[in-house]
């Protein structure tokens, strides 16, 4: 992989603690891609599969993927480069702290960028940075922090469903996430998501549902009548233009369903709502029955999910 590093892997400096970035950093995507095009991100690109054949299908757009695992980022830089692409960069970090320190989006305390300003001063960050173009040379990429970048799109397949009860608030699509999502897309930019667990698809489009950022263009349509969620319906057709990985093909040898989940961004700003409660995690909170954990039962977990079913 290291022959291909300095091409592929995007250029970043490392945060303290536990922050995988340095909260005062900003990458000029355009200097990183050496043009201005739509920008595709992947959260999650596994081995590279949808990545390698999404960026040959559409050479007009580049793609950024984010991958906090170093075994998955070696397996994506070593497809991307078999495929010789050159609109593809791949971040080695976690992507709810990354995005809105990359695309420059301020968000408040509820959101998931809370952890991504890990206790790094302005004076730290400052001096990070210029050892790191001292270093690296990078002082055509990394700017001043502050600019603002927006994604077309922004992919999030197959992620890790997190199968135990306890484990469901380690999910990566919930309320928090969706509001950095919708602080780096732009105006009727597309969230796509998919996965082969019934109740994690569920919690995708009940999370939409709740989002006061996104609307659902199939609210309503393609109703599972096994669903326990707050709504009904609201799954899209399978994306085109989504191949067929071994996440997907481990997914429908074990006979479980896929569901494809699409949220548009609509025009309210990234500050001029609140970040919703987490319905399934607040339900426990209450000791109310998760959704889904038990057939038939459906907790008043949502306020907002109760009035648009009254």
């Amino acid at each position: 992989m290291e022959e291909h590093s300095e091409k592929y892997l995007l250029p970043f400096e490392k945060g303290v603690g536990q922050a995988t970035i340095a909260a005062g950093s900003h990458i000029d995507l355009a200097a990183v891609f050496g043009r201005e095009a739509p920008i595709v991100v992947e959260v999650g690109p596994g081995s590279g599969e949808q990545l390698v054949h999404a960026a040959t299908l559409h050479p007009e757009w580049d793609f950024l993927a984010f991958e906090a695992w170093a075994p998955g980022v070696a397996r994506c830089v070593n497809a991307v480069s078999r495929a010789e692409l050159d609109n593809v960069k791949i971040a080695e970090l976690d992507a709810a702290q990354a995005l809105p320190i990359i695309f420059g989006a301020h968000l408040g305390s509820e959101s998931s960028a809370t952890h991504a300003a890990e206790q790094v001063t302005a004076h730290v960050a400052e001096q990070a940075l210029a050892h790191a173009i001292e270093r690296d040379g990078a002082h055509d990429v990394v700017q001043n922090a502050g600019q603002r970048q927006y994604a077309s799109q922004v992919w999030t397949f197959f992620p890790d469903p997190w199968r135990k009860k306890k484990h469901r608030k380690r999910r990566i699509v919930s309320p928090s996430f969706a509001h950095t999502v919708a602080a780096i897309l732009q105006p009727d930019g597309v969230w796509r998501m998919a996965t082969d667990w019934d109740n994690y698809a569920w919690q995708m489009r009940d999370v939409i549902a709740e989002s006061p950022w996104f609307r659902n263009p199939y609210a309503g349509q393609n109703i599972d009548f096994t669903d326990e969620g707050i709504y009904q319906g609201g799954f899209a057709p399978r994306f085109e233009e989504r191949v067929m990985t071994r996440f997907e093909e481990r997914g429908l040898e074990a006979q479980r369903k896929v569901h494809d989940v699409v949220a548009v961004r609509n025009n309210l700003g990234i500050d001029d709502a609140e970040v919703p409660e987490d319905p399934w995690v607040s339900a426990v909170a209450r000791g109310e029955t998760v959704l889904a954990d038990r057939g038939g039962e459906r907790p008043a977990s949502s306020r907002r999910g109760l009035a648009q079913l009254g």
